[in-house]
């Protein structure tokens, strides 16, 4: 189909499938086959964030027209946390935030973030991690998790990853998240996932609507080509599509 297609789900770095790592050709090739127009691609595979920053902006100025840059921030030395946030947004232009937990062995819900989330809370920035770990208590679901963080921090984007699909609570999406975004206007879905059940995003858009839902792939851990195929199949009207893959993350992100 004929859509602008923006991946807010990239990595650049050494977790790697596909033969990409460090290899922008492959990059752009893979992006090509599938039919991505834009990658917001960030790097997260260090604990040294001005670092991964660093990487994210040379592949950007190289490739100016189909990369732009996704922030990585991390509460492990908090007192570069808001310098390297503003050098990443006010030099560099980037888009949103990315945060990492599973570094930091402790949830998205803890004081650590907070820093983090009263940076893009006065800036009404958006910020893109997991929603549960399995370190959680059994009775933690993500709307409780995120109710909170969405009351102290109202301005906030919460961008769930990875419950575009999946079978975690049941046939469908990510029934979970669904609810939580159903209470929580600021909360958007990203749609990559590894496994997928059987309309898992015609049953998204049901009970949501499409325009909450970011289209994402995970590349180079995940293949776009088979991310995006879960969209452009899905039994949801052209303009939903469209809205997925493409129109909502240019509206949220101010991509042209």
């Amino acid at each position: 189909m004929d859509s602008k297609v923006i991946d807010i789900h990239c990595h650049l770095g050494i977790w790697q499938r596909h033969g990409i790592a460090a290899n922008v050709d492959q990059y752009l090739n893979i992006m090509n086959l599938a039919g991505v127009d834009i990658s917001c691609v960030n790097y997260i595979f260090s604990s040294d964030a001005p670092r991964c920053n660093d990487i994210v902006e040379e592949w950007v100025n190289n490739n100016p027209d189909r990369f732009v840059p996704v922030a990585f921030a991390t509460p492990h030395y908090p007192k570069e946390v808001i310098p390297e946030l503003e050098k990443c947004f006010n030099v560099r232009g980037a888009k949103f935030i990315k945060i990492y937990p599973d570094y930091y062995r402790k949830s998205s819900d803890d004081p650590g973030y907070f820093p983090i989330y009263e940076f893009a809370n006065e800036r009404g920035l958006a910020v893109m991690g997991h929603t549960k770990f399995h370190w959680d208590p059994p009775d933690v679901t993500v709307k409780s998790r995120y109710t909170a963080l969405a009351e102290k921090f109202p301005n906030v984007k919460w961008i769930f990853a990875h419950d575009g699909g999946g079978n975690f609570n049941g046939p469908g999406m990510n029934v979970e998240a669904v609810d939580a975004a159903l209470s929580i206007p600021n909360a958007y879905l990203e749609t990559c996932m590894s496994s997928l059940s059987h309309n898992s995003i015609e049953d998204g858009v049901k009970a949501l609507g499409s325009d909450r839902f970011l289209y994402g792939s995970d590349i180079p851990l995940l293949d776009p080509r088979n991310q995006i195929a879960k969209i452009v199949t899905a039994e949801i009207s052209e303009e939903d599509k469209h809205k997925i893959l493409g129109l909502n993350a240019a509206k949220l992100f101010n991509i042209e």
